[in-house]
Parts: C-alpha cells; sequence; structure tokens
C-alpha cells in the first residue's frame, strides 16, 4: 500500500491540571521541561520532522487496554529499549494525538513537554554516547482522528485496526516513527471478553480475568513502525498451514467467515507462487485481517495484512482483480516489509515491486497481459512524472494530504521502470536480482542506490545512465524493445479560481 483500488474501480475513501493543550493535532502533554523544546527529524526531503536523531531503538513492548467502545481513549503504556548514538541531553519521540501521564528513563522519573509532534524527555541523568536507553511512557492513545488527519487508529464496525503508513503510528504511540529504524515489537492488548484482540508476529499467551482477556503477541523479526498492526474486534481467527508448513491466520468479522473462506484458501497458493519468484516467505506467518471499514485502500502491515471487506463482497469486482490486489499486498511482505526503505523517497522500491507482481500474477492466473499494461503506464508515464515526480524523487505529499504521497507514478509507473529493466537485462538477470536483492538486504533497510548498485553488478554491466533517465528524470526514456512504444502528450494542469 496504501493500494487504492480507485486506479481501477472507483471507490469512496474516507495529563492533570497541570497538562497544557498541545497546539498540534490534539496531544495532550505536561510541560515540565526546559524550554523552549524542539522538534527534530532525521531530514528524511518528503517528512523533514519525522524520526529522531540520538539513538536506535531495538524493541517496542506496547500496552492497550480497550474500554469496550471505539471512540473512548484506550490506555496505554508504551516501553522502549534503545541504544543512544550519541551523547543525549534530551529525547525526541513522535507523538501527537495522546494525554503523557508520566515518562521514566532508566527507572527514573523524566520531564517532558511537547514541541510539534515531538515528545520532548529529559532525563534526570544526561545519557552517555552507547548508552542504553529504557523509556516508559504511561499515556492514553485516542481512536478519534482530528480533523485533517490520516491513519492512526482506525474505527470498524465493531471495533479498532491500525493503518499507520506512511507517518501515523506517532498518532497511535510514541516511537521514532521512521521506516529506517526498525525494531521488535511486543503487544499486550486488554478488551472485554466479547473482542478478540490480534497483533503482528504470534501469540505468546492469552490471559483471562474478571471479565477482560489480555492477548500478548511478539514478532519474531524486526519491524518498522508503520507496518504496526492491532485489530480489536468481534472476529475470529482461522488457521491454517501455507506452503512448507507456514502457519497462516486470518482475522475476519465472525459473521462473515463463510463468505470470505473461498478467498482465503488461495493465500496459500499465491505464497508457493511468489516463493518461486523470490524466494521462502520472510516472516513468522502471515494472514489477511479483513475489517468492517471503509479506508480506500488496502495496507501491508507486516506479517497480516490490511483488508476492507467490500474488496470480497463487491460484485463488481472481478475475481482476476481481487486475486491480483491480494498478491499485491502479499509481495509487500517482501517488498517493503522484510526490506523496508531507507528513505520516502524510495516508496518506488515497495509499491513498483508490489505493482509488478500484481501485474505479473494478472498475466500468469487471470489472462490480463503483462506487456498490455505496461505500454498503457508507458503512454502515461509523462504525465504521472509532471504531476508526482519521477518515480525514485517523488514530489511531497500535499499539505495535510499525506496519503496523497501515493500516486500513480511509484505504482504502474515504477512497475514500469522494472519492466524496463527486464528488458534492458533479460528475464534470468532480471529473476536473479529480484531473488538476490531480498535475501541481500532481508530484515533490513535499502535504498534506490543499493538497488542500482546491485542491478549493475548482477547484470555485469554499469546500468548507471539507465537509472538515471528511468528512475530519475523528467521524461520517460525510449522503451528497451520496443521502439513504437509512444508517449501521451503532457496535459497542462488545469486552472483554479
Amino acid at each position: 500500500m496504501p493500494h487504492s483500488l480507485r486506479s481501477a474501480i472507483p471507490r469512496s475513501r474516507r495529563t492533570t491540571a497541570a497538562l497544557l493543550a498541545c497546539a498540534v493535532s490534539g496531544c495532550l502533554i505536561a510541560a515540565s521541561a526546559p524550554s523552549p523544546a524542539t522538534p527534530l527529524g532525521i531530514g528524511d526531503p518528503l517528512f523533514p520532522t519525522l524520526g529522531n536523531p540520538g539513538y536506535d531503538v531495538k524493541s517496542y513492548d506496547l500496552s492497550f487496554t480497550y474500554p469496550g467502545s471505539n471512540n473512548k481513549p484506550l490506555t496505554a503504556v508504551t516501553r522502549i529499549k534503545a541504544r543512544a548514538t550519541q551523547r543525549l541531553e534530551s529525547v525526541n519521540l513522535d507523538f501527537a494525538h495522546g494525554t503523557v501521564q508520566s515518562v521514566d528513563v532508566n527507572g527514573l522519573p523524566a520531564s517532558f513537554t511537547s514541541a510539534g509532534e515531538d515528545l520532548v524527555i529529559t532525563p534526570a541523568v544526561p545519557l552517555p554516547r552507547g548508552g542504553t536507553l529504557r523509556i516508559t511512557v504511561r499515556h492514553t492513545s485516542d481512536p478519534v482522528s482530528t480533523k485533517g488527519e490520516d491513519g492512526g487508529w482506525v474505527q470498524t464496525e465493531d471495533g479498532l485496526v491500525m493503518a499507520n503508513q506512511a507517518d501515523a503510528a506517532h498518532l497511535v504511540f510514541p516511537c521514532n516513527d521512521h521506516p529506517s529504524d526498525k525494531a521488535m515489537f511486543t503487544f499486550h492488548v486488554t478488551a472485554p471478553d466479547t473482542y478478540t484482540a490480534v497483533a503482528n508476529g504470534v501469540v505468546r499467551g492469552v490471559e483471562r480475568t474478571g471479565g477482560a482477556t489480555t492477548w500478548n503477541y511478539r514478532t519474531r523479526h524486526p519491524m518498522a513502525t508503520e507496518l504496526a498492526q492491532v485489530s480489536i474486534g468481534r472476529s475470529t481467527v482461522l488457521h491454517r498451514r501455507g506452503p512448507h508448513g507456514l502457519p497462516l491466520r486470518d482475522v475476519v468479522p465472525a459473521e462473515d467467515a463463510a463468505v470470505l473462506e473461498p478467498w482465503l484458501k488461495k493465500t496459500s497458493d499465491q505464497i508457493a507462487w511468489m516463493e518461486k519468484k523470490v524466494g521462502r516467505f520472510p516472516f513468522e506467518t502471515y494472514g489477511l485481517l479483513i475489517a468492517q471499514a471503509r479506508t480506500g485502500f488496502e495496507l501491508e502491515t507486516q506479517t497480516l495484512s490490511l483488508f476492507e471487506k467490500g474488496v470480497f463482497t463487491e460484485p463488481a469486482y472481478p475475481a482476476w482483480y481481487v486475486e491480483s490486489i491480494m498478491v499485491h499486498e502479499l509481495s509487500h511482505q517482501w517488498f517493503g516489509d522484510s526490506v523496508s526503505p531507507r528513505g520516502w523517497s524510495d516508496l518506488w522500491l515497495n509499491e513498483g515491486h508490489a505493482t509488478w507482481y500484481e501485474a505479473l500474477y494478472a498475466d500468469e492466473t487471470g489472462h490480463r497481459p503483462l506487456e498490455t499494461r505496461m505500454k498503457a503506464a508507458y503512454a502515461r508515464s509523462d504525465q504521472w512524472r509532471a504531476t508526482g515526480g519521477p518515480p525514485a524523487d517523488p514530489r511531497p505529499a500535499k499539505p495535510g494530504q499525506k496519503i496523497s504521497l501515493f500516486r500513480p507514478n511509484v505504482y504502474d509507473g515504477s512497475a514500469l521502470v522494472l519492466y524496463a529493466l527486464r528488458q534492458k537485462i533479460g528475464n534470468r538477470a532480471f529473476e536473479r536480482l529480484e531473488r538476490a536483492w531480498v535475501a541481500v538486504h532481508r530484515d533490513g533497510t535499502a535504498d534506490t542506490a543499493d538497488f542500482e548498485h546491485l542491478a549493475s553488478v548482477v547484470a555485469g554491466r554499469d546500468l548507471t545512465s539507465f537509472f538515471e533517465g528511468w528512475l530519475h528524470g523528467e521524461k520517460t526514456p525510449p522503451m528497451p524493445g520496443h521502439p513504437d512504444w509512444k508517449l501521451d502528450a503532457v496535459r497542462a494542469p488545469k486552472a483554479t479560481r
């Protein structure tokens, strides 16, 4: 994702008395740290204030208590273990939609305040470079979005799910909200007994006391904050086995299990298809989380991809199309989840690959020719570059509309780059490159330069000029092997008044 269905078939989307109201995003944080506090960022060109310097998160331990209503704040505790990469007199976390009651650092109370969308913490003792950093934040997590916010908690008909891409995990919990800082996750979700809670990874125990149940989950691989997922609802969890005994689990509305089963049972064969293309599935489990909600997109949350129920129940969507969207989100488990982007300008590596395998699956199983789709994308490519930027140099999202970063240039426009690359180096070299990419960078992060370098190594030739045009050029280069393919004229933007 977010994989929008709009491109094919239109769909709609959609503290104590001493506390001070934070001016941004309705966040309430006690102002007790030295002033002035400053919001920081790691300098991502598309999200300059996202992420924070000075530390490397090793793990998150998240506890949420659901009150039984999806329009009331959840009680939460976020525990972070990190390593200081420089001497720190203060620590910034991204957090912008909740009330902070207290913060401890290495077991000692710390002062804290807000700055922009940051929670700024001043520990009792400065932290030395290389030292261990253990932060405990007691806070609320508000599922009711502030006007203009995209993502975070999503209210469903029977509870909540998360949609944190691209920069919304810090609307749910304090974190270093940038995919370059991946970490291990543990979740503890408490809800009334009538609810089922599911999160990324595998279940580590279930505890029932006094009419409430606590569900515990843990990941076995590091994860970016934008891929975190917690589902709370009146759900059924369906279990089955996939290729080489891979545990599969689907989370579906209890009353819809039978209706959805014909789709759910396709996942095993889809994983087998992907494994033939790029190698073994990279995680401990996989499955579909089907929510009764209207988001306008599907989302590749790690080990548990989020889908709207309507994708599978809308009669207008042909079977080949639904299956290809399932494969799109499945492919992200390799491209985007296991291998995460080092910066958001590298988004094309996620979406271009997921779109590529979506289209290739439709070609091989749904009789929807890949070449026809790529020729149509080629015709539109210059227009997409004019409005959204080249695939590897996307323009920033519109103010207040972060989701607008996900434009055609990072979907079909980027899949087109991969098609051109296959045309350039041949199918055998291309398949070796794809397998090498997900193997070399498994559980890590990578950027466009890494891909360009690996492609040149695998192909045995310098591909610098090829990538300069196809990934960074304002104009689309000629398509290798298809001199007859034409580009549509770039239309001037409509005048506004």
